[in-house]
């Protein structure tokens, strides 16, 4: 099941904004049972019903499981400056290691 966050940052996207410019406007907040949208003062936007939030459930469990493998593959590729002296040495060799990583964790 996809986060309350996650559904919002679609949704959010969906209406031409980013969490990024508008965190500071929405406050989550847990009572025990669940996250809920405590405070929602998008300028022009209206605060998502939960149907609406419902409907952004797929795309946000892609989402979520995108950003999984986007990690593992971070963690595998290994530090920039080691891939560049990778690339330097035996660039076959690297787009053979890279290649294997995307393969081993394909996204959705």
């Amino acid at each position: 099941m996809a986060s309350i966050f996650t559904k919002i940052k679609l949704y959010l996207e969906a209406n031409s904004k980013t969490w990024e410019d508008e965190q500071n406007n929405i406050r989550l907040q847990n009572d025990g049972s669940g996250d809920y949208i405590h405070t929602w003062s998008v300028d022009g936007l209206s605060k998502p019903s939960n149907s609406q939030l419902t409907s952004y459930e797929t795309a946000g469990n892609t989402e979520e499981s995108n950003n999984a493998v986007r990690a593992t593959r971070k963690n595998l590729y290994g530090d920039i400056g080691e891939q560049l002296d990778e690339i330097y040495k035996d660039i076959d060799a690297w787009k053979a290691r890279i290649k294997k990583i995307k393969d081993d964790n394909p996204k959705e």
